[in-house]
């Protein structure tokens, strides 16, 4: 039985690059670090590692409600610490009192540096404070580069972790029944609209899961999947506990 036909035809890249993390740990005897992970890739590599007696990992994304996370690989004689992750805390210093910054502006300003969506981390916003989560191979870069936000002349500066901006879990769980588990079906379950409203939704881009815009109506869904519906929200499968007496879907969600 292939390990594959347990997930998503596009997720074998994913799935073989995980193998290959997990062959160098094996081969080197070595600790080998990842770029940050969604929650379906973190999901994915959890499955795959499991508990392995030789191989074992940590997840790692600067707070305790981290979304995306670097995760460690590393042989049962290595004791891993924070400073092997090497991701830092960069602070956003900007004119608070003359310009306000939202979201989409953070990251659509370093998505136009060229800059790949794994190498950063979660974007920290609490009032007009700003903060940015990164790789230590992009740091330099970004520090160089990100002059500017919208309007907003912009310098970044390193703080330590004990600066981090404490988020507070903002998904709000619940649990639903679903009569199967395409997109469709799930969407209008989770915001309760009319699958044909869902389906609307979907047709027209206004759907994505895990960050990438999904088309396809019937796309099964699948634990740790993140979701946002344009003018809905964003949402996250935490669990998928099986199906009831009369045949549906119990599921876990977290919505913001």
């Amino acid at each position: 039985m292939s390990i594959y036909q347990h997930f998503r035809p596009e997720e074998k890249d994913f799935i073989d690059q995980v193998y290959s993390w997990r062959s160098y740990v094996e081969n080197a005897y070595a600790p080998k670090l990842t770029d940050f992970l969604d929650p379906r890739e973190q999901k994915i590599l959890q499955l795959i590692i499991g508990e392995n007696q030789e191989i074992k990992y940590q997840l790692f994304g600067g707070h305790t409600q981290a979304e995306r996370k670097r995760a460690l690989l590393f042989p049962n004689y290595f004791e891993p610490e924070e400073k092997d992750f090497h991701t830092f805390l960069m602070e956003v210093d900007y004119p608070k009192k003359f310009v306000t910054i939202e979201h989409p502006q953070v990251l659509g300003s370093l998505m136009s540096l060229g800059l790949d969506r794994s190498k950063f981390g979660d974007i920290l916003m609490e009032g007009d404070q700003i903060q940015l989560i990164l790789c230590d191979e992009i740091k330099d870069y970004v520090s160089l580069q990100l002059e500017s936000i919208g309007k907003a002349k912009v310098q970044l500066k390193e703080k330590d972790w004990e600066a981090c901006i404490q988020v507070r879990d903002s998904w709000i769980e619940s649990s639903t029944t679903v009569s199967s588990l395409r997109l469709d079906t799930v969407i209008a379950g989770i915001y309760n609209i009319s699958r044909q409203k869902a389906q609307q939704y979907i047709q027209q881009g206004y759907a994505k899961v895990n960050f990438t815009i999904v088309e396809n109506t019937a796309f099964l869904c699948e634990e740790g999947d993140l979701m946002s519906v344009r003018g809905q929200g964003r949402s996250i499968i935490k669990t998928i506990e099986g199906k009831t007496k009369k045949d549906k879907w119990r599921i876990v969600i977290g919505k913001m």
